[in-house]
């Protein structure tokens, strides 16, 4: 039985903060994890800037309502749906992900979930478990899943390297120097082929 589990930002859909950032004019924002690789600080980093700026969630979800999917997107999970079962893993949050999902044609997605107060800004952040991706693989693997997994970023790693396929979709220069083993692609139907394959 196998199961493919994919990053959300940076594979499917464009990176929010990003987007966010070019939206808001906070060039800060552009930060991702592929600049830091501890999520934890990442996201309280970023919600100091958000606090600074007086903005909340329903900024946030003003740029997200104008964000597609990435180009091919939608083509290649449907394909990849159609052959096994896949997951996307995510460190993003539920507030964020649901319009993306919707156009993206509802695959699962595991993810966290924000602390909103109730003038919308955002207070906090609740992860759904201590090393989400790699426990999320752990954990299908222990019910009897065989795990390919797809990323591009430093929090996609520990899943990656973990699973018995592991692969590498429009990542940096640095990752893919840093960790050679790793195949690496910047085209849907290459990662399509790999991941058949690996099947």
């Amino acid at each position: 039985m196998n199961i493919v589990c994919l990053d959300m930002e940076g594979v499917v859909v464009p990176e929010i903060w990003i987007a966010f950032a070019q939206a808001s004019g906070i060039p800060e924002l552009k930060r991702t994890t592929r600049d830091e690789p501890d999520y934890n600080k990442l996201m309280k980093w970023r919600l100091g800037i958000l606090a600074q700026h007086g903005l909340g969630l329903r900024e946030i979800q003003d740029t997200i309502a104008r964000i597609d999917p990435l180009p091919g997107a939608r083509e290649f999970l449907d394909e990849l749906r159609a052959m096994t079962q896949v997951v996307i893993l995510s460190d993003t949050f539920e507030e964020f992900a649901k319009p993306l999902m919707k156009k993206l044609g509802w695959p699962t997605i595991f993810c966290n979930s924000l602390e909103v107060e109730p003038d919308g800004m955002i207070s906090g952040f609740h992860m759904r478990v201590k090393d989400s991706k790699l426990t999320t693989v752990r954990g299908l693997q222990s019910i009897g899943y065989d795990t390919i997994a797809c990323g591009d970023s430093y929090n996609d790693l520990d899943m990656i390297l973990a699973s018995r396929a592991g692969f590498l979709f429009r990542t940096t220069e640095k990752i893919k120097a840093d960790y050679p083993q790793l195949p690496a692609f910047e085209e849907y139907g290459d990662l399509l082929s790999a991941i058949r394959e690996a099947l």
